[in-house]
């Protein structure tokens, strides 16, 4: 009889990412508790989601880049959700999703939205989108929909579609991510909470991963493992330092409109001219549960040691309130419930994300991570991919090679 494989798999990261591997793994046909070990490993106090993939837009698109991993990863999203009630469990649901361009009213104090101590960067949240696909709706020669009642019309300049009804969907990002996670540990997935000091290896293949223990900062553990997945976002450098990754932050906030006024679900990439000649590009995300999210744009601010020890920039989550307020009645008498920070994973090399096996490091050796802003949309492809290279030992993943470890390390 063939002998049997043992995997002791250690997962980096409780994100969205790690936390979507950890599935994948668990209902991949080959896994089973008695011959496969998967340990998530959490640095954060507060638990998994805590970073980007806790405070994003939730955003999931057909036009996100790269394609390669989009194409995989937008009906993995329709799957998951037609199979676990994603609906009801993390918000899923296709949403209208459009350029809006036009002037802001005088409102609050002036402001960008960049977070201090940082200079300002694009989060290219529309790079993958090919604007040549737009093509104006009805509602008058501004091309608002009917429905999109949210924005004064009276303001707006244009307004162009980005994709069809079915192009464009969303999730709760916390909500999905603690998802994945909880419906691992339905399979015998463990939590393990501390911080990843190092990936151990002997003759260039894993054997372990050290780490110092949440609940005893003086207690130095390791983990063994034959298999060990980096998805520690922005923080995965820290851990293997050739790794070009670098952190964007953001800030957001979400809003709670006023009893009785529904938000119609839109989400909205816009240009907003305001008084003195300034003007912002804020994000707006409206969710089940007449919640608006809203996201500022990017900052360069130095990476903390620690998820939880980000800082959160009030003057810039109060510019971002006030941008928005300027174009919509309805977010202006709304309710701020959130601001908040995260910190976003570029390649620093452009391209990426880096998904596959860091061979030239270690044997056994993953890397998922440099996901910018399409995290939560990207996820699903890449836990799927990673999944497949531990669990049927191939030599490469499908046609990504672009974003193989080999040409980024």
């Amino acid at each position: 009889m063939d002998k049997v494989e043992q995997r002791n798999i250690v997962i980096i990261g409780g994100g969205i990412i790690g936390c979507s591997v950890a599935y994948y793994l668990s209902r991949h046909p080959s896994y089973s508790t008695s011959t496969t070990n998967i340990i998530v490993l959490e640095a954060s106090a507060n638990g998994v989601a805590q970073g980007a993939s806790g405070k994003a837009g939730g955003l999931v698109a057909k036009w996100a880049y790269p394609r390669e991993i989009v194409d995989i990863s937008f009906p993995e999203h329709v799957k998951l959700a037609e199979e676990h009630n994603g609906a009801e469990r993390w918000g899923w649901r296709f949403v209208g999703c459009g350029s809006w361009e036009g002037e802001g009213e005088a409102f609050g104090e002036r402001g960008s939205g960049v977070g201090k101590g940082g200079k300002r960067k694009s989060l290219e949240k529309t790079l993958g989108f090919d604007a040549s696909t737009a093509a104006p709706e009805s509602r008058a020669a501004k091309g608002l929909p009917d429905d999109l009642t949210w924005v004064k019309e009276e303001l707006t300049t244009s307004y162009s579609p980005m994709s069809g009804p079915d192009g464009t969907a969303q999730v709760h990002p916390y909500l999905f991510t603690t998802s994945m996670l909880d419906l691992a540990m339905e399979k015998g997935v463990q939590l393990v909470e501390g911080t990843a000091i190092s990936v151990e290896q002997v003759n260039r293949r894993v054997t372990g991963v050290t780490y110092r223990d949440r609940s005893d900062s003086d207690c130095i553990k390791t983990l063994p493992a034959t298999h060990v997945v980096l998805s520690a976002g922005a923080w995965s450098p820290s851990i293997i330092p050739s790794l070009p990754i670098a952190a964007t932050r953001a800030h957001s906030v979400t809003i709670h409109p006023k009893a009785g006024v529904t938000i119609s679900p839109y989400v909205l990439f816009t240009e907003i001219l305001l008084p003195h000649s300034l003007s912002a590009s804020p994000e707006i995300y409206a969710r089940p549960g007449n919640e608006v999210y809203v996201c500022g744009p990017g900052d360069d601010s130095t990476l903390p040691g620690n998820v939880d020890d980000v800082e959160i920039d009030l003057a810039a989550c109060q510019s971002i309130t006030n941008q928005v307020a300027s174009i919509s009645q309805e977010l202006r008498e709304g309710a701020v419930d959130e601001r908040q920070a995260c910190f976003l994973p570029v390649v620093r090399t452009g391209g990426g994300p880096i998904i596959g096996e860091a061979e030239k490091i270690a044997k056994g050796l993953y890397i998922a991570t440099g996901h910018t802003c399409w995290g939560i949309c990207n996820a699903p492809g890449t836990a799927k991919v990673i999944a497949g290279l531990i669990m049927e030992r191939k030599g490469r993943s499908r046609n990504l090679t672009k974003l193989a470890p080999s040409r980024f390390l």
